[in-house]
């Protein structure tokens, strides 16, 4: 199926595949419905996990959880397999990890508020300048008196406790407005409302248990369930900001690997950015831009060329383009999109192969020796070993019950943090004076009652997220602050 470097994609006149040291420049897999994306796409997901790299896609219409299935037996498959030179071709299911940020179809995925960090939250709550200055001075209020901000009552709790002080703080931060703040706590309830509360608290997600290997040496492909997500495609786009952000801080420069060290797959990316403010799908071509740098590959999925912003297209180098269909001028302006984006082939004309391709055959260009873009080719992709289509709720249930991260991440955590301090304390002026994750004579009864153990834990962890701040986990956290500032 694989050689030791590359990925078998189809075979037309000649075998086309990905060389896995080019898999970081990113990818496009494109088509009209039906003509086989899906296909494409979970081919090359079972390719990158035979060779150990993590795989994580978003799954919008529930059809890509099938890769966890082993596929049916499938005689016109085996016969597609043997004319494309794949001899050891059987069903074969992928090791496969569920995730849903609401928690249901998957194991859920958190980040607290204080690493999504302001930048970010001004972006999803579309808030205007005068806002984000307000919601800038409660993250470093929050910095400064060692306030933890983990979900949104926090971030209520500190947006009512700076409202409530606004006299006091405006004096050293400047004016802060109490309309100001009633429209950001507006904003949230909002975001509140799109499910979103889901999203932040703890456990947060560690990056790097979706690193992890199975035990047959194969990586885990791991799933988002996205199809209520999408109903909310800001909160989608800037959940994929976030994602590709975290990453591109947490893992170290690279260079040049001889495989990625994880790849994205985006099914149905006309829907990430067809609602997405402007600013937002600017910095999503930014980190996806810098993030190739780390290790990591992009690869959307969408219906058309056009689907993708220009400055975003023009960084996905490895291309699958299924056929198209030019029932319209639009639909004719994507083919000749699709068909120039391509390095053309003597000998035949892209566009309008593009217009004649079957089902499961598509155009592939991906880079060559030297990172140079190969002539397109035609062929017909190879089939995945794991079913096409959609899993039971049994089935998913198995292999939740079954997962590597059984436990971890299932049951959310509420420690004390900015909303309990904050309650706790009874006076708002010692509260200015003293940073609250110290002992203070103004703590109401149970919060003094509070053991060594844990006085030491919340001080630690103040101390901690000092020294994150000192190194960019404060107003301009690290470097995806540096990114949306641009």
């Amino acid at each position: 199926m694989n050689t030791e470097n590359s990925i078998l994609i189809g075979k037309g006149d000649t075998a086309q595949r990905l060389l896995l040291k080019y898999a970081n420049r990113h990818g496009l897999i494109a088509g009209a419905t039906g003509t086989g994306k899906t296909v494409s796409l979970q081919s090359l997901a079972e390719g990158f996990s035979a060779h150990g790299v993590p795989v994580f896609m978003a799954d919008v219409k529930g059809d890509l959880a099938g890769i966890s299935q082993a596929g049916a037996p499938n005689t016109k498959l085996q016969e597609r397999a043997l004319t494309l030179g794949v001899s050891d071709y059987t069903p074969q299911a992928a090791p496969t990890v569920f995730w849903d940020l609401f928690g249901v179809q998957g194991h859920p995925i958190r980040t607290t508020i204080s690493d999504f960090g302001p930048l970010l939250l001004t972006r999803l709550l579309e808030l205007n300048d005068t806002q984000e200055g307000v919601l800038n001075i409660v993250f470093k209020v929050a910095d400064e008196r060692g306030l933890l901000l983990l979900d949104l009552k926090d971030l209520r709790a500190m947006l009512n406790f700076v409202a409530e002080n606004a006299s006091t703080l405006g004096s050293e931060y400047g004016n802060i407005s109490k309309a100001t703040v009633g429209t950001i706590q507006r904003q949230l309830l909002v975001l509140e409302q799109q499910g979103a509360e889901h999203f932040f608290g703890e456990p947060a997600l560690d990056l790097h248990d979706l690193m992890r290997t199975a035990p047959d040496g194969r990586s885990f492909v791991h799933v988002l369930a996205a199809d209520k997500l999408m109903q909310s495609p800001q909160l989608y786009a800037t959940f994929l900001l976030w994602l590709l952000a975290e990453l591109f801080e947490q893992l170290p420069e690279a260079g040049d690997l001889e495989k990625p060290k994880l790849v994205f797959f985006f099914d149905e990316a006309h829907l990430l950015f067809d609602s997405a403010p402007q600013a937002l799908v600017e910095k999503v071509e930014q980190v996806v831009r810098l993030i190739r740098s780390k290790g990591v590959g992009v690869y959307f999925v969408s219906q058309s060329p056009l689907d993708i912003p220009e400055n975003v297209l023009g960084q996905l180098s490895n291309r699958i383009q299924h056929a198209l269909r030019a029932f319209t001028p639009k639909d004719q302006k994507a083919v000749r999109a699709a068909a120039q984006t391509f390095r053309a082939n003597p000998t035949f004309d892209a566009a309008q192969a593009i217009m004649e391709l079957g089902v499961g055959e598509a155009l592939v260009s991906t880079l060559g020796e030297g990172g140079v873009p190969g002539v397109v080719e035609r062929a017909y992709i190879r089939p995945p070993q794991s079913r096409l289509g959609l899993v039971t709720p049994a089935e998913r249930q198995v292999l939740m019950q079954h997962s590597p991260l059984l436990g971890r991440y299932d049951q959310m955590s509420d420690r004390e943090s900015a909303h309990e301090m904050l309650k706790a304390n009874n006076n708002p002026v010692s509260a200015m004076e003293e940073p609250l994750g110290k002992s203070s004579p103004t703590r109401s009864a149970p919060a003094a009652r509070n053991t060594g153990a844990e006085l030491l834990e919340t001080v630690a962890k103040s101390v901690l997220r000092t020294v994150g701040s000192s190194l960019g986990r404060s107003i301009v956290r690290g470097l995806l602050g540096s990114i949306l500032k641009r």
